[in-house]
């Protein structure tokens, strides 16, 4: 197995919890000890490896992905010096050191996920998604590969509410795959135009849109305020907030790094 370096710090079991905690996530399966994806009509397994992780097989495409779903992209020095000079992040980093937020390394498969998670807790939103993808995904030995958003538009309302989605989402869901909207053009844009386009669309909101540019395109100013968990994790630390979305101004600017910081804090205290 051939290794890929990953910037230090890096700590591969606190990193990947996510692809653990809320159920199976078969487009990024935790079995074996590793962590297996598809990329390209290919199955990769990745483990943890001294300086890095281990990479099966390695070539310049799955490197590309790899990087990019374990949060590669992050300027975590930066970060922790600045979480060094703010009291409360400067208490909780030192924990959790090495955590590297995982991104979504597509933008359709980021934003069905978010439709997926839309007022339910994450376990439901992670068994729907798993019936998502196995439903209309390829599968590998072991991972499932995401479905691709030209199979989906093919789908019914039908298909997708049998998996659990309700109809609504469904509509969204159907609505994303259809639209002319190119998600990777996206990643050329400034922060309020990303969020402009993304909510132009039925049942994509502002919430929706902080999580894109925060877990697809790791902009670091993203700052997902209208999300319940973040909201609880804020106030946890910092009682006297009143306004969730300008406490964002304190961590400016590493809003993105100190929200999911500050989320592993909660849920790890």
């Amino acid at each position: 197995m051939a290794l890929l370096r990953i910037p230090d710090p890096y700590d591969f079991d606190l990193s990947t919890q996510r692809f653990r905690r809320w159920g199976r996530d078969p487009a990024n399966l935790w079995e074996e000890g590793a962590l297996w994806r598809a990329v390209e009509g290919r199955e990769v397994r990745i483990a943890a490896a001294k300086g890095g992780v281990g990479v099966e097989p390695l070539d310049a495409t799955t490197g590309v992905t790899v990087l990019k779903l374990l949060g590669a992209e992050f300027d975590l020095d930066a970060f922790y010096g600045f979480a060094a000079t703010e009291p409360v992040l400067a208490n909780i980093v030192p924990a959790i050191r090495g955590l590297r937020p995982p991104l979504a390394p597509d933008p359709f498969e980021s934003l069905v996920t978010s439709i997926t998670a839309q007022q339910v807790s994450l376990h439901a939103a992670f068994a729907v998604r798993s019936r998502f993808i196995e439903y209309f995904g390829v599968a590998a030995v072991h991972a499932v590969a995401f479905p691709t958003r030209e199979r989906v538009a093919l789908a019914t309302e039908e298909e997708l509410t049998a998996l659990g989605f309700s109809r609504r989402k469904a509509e969204y869901v159907l609505g994303l795959a259809r639209s002319d909207l190119d998600l990777y053009e996206l990643a050329l844009l400034p922060d309020e135009e990303v969020k402009a386009r993304i909510t132009s669309l039925r049942g994509l909101g502002e919430w929706s849109a902080d999580w894109f540019l925060a877990r697809y395109l790791a902009r670091p100013r993203a700052w997902p305020a209208g999300d319940l968990a973040l909201r609880k994790a804020v106030l946890a630390f910092y009682p006297g907030v009143t306004d969730v979305r300008a406490a964002g101004d304190r961590f400016d600017p590493f809003q993105n790094l100190s929200a999911h910081y500050l989320l592993a804090a909660l849920r790890y205290s």
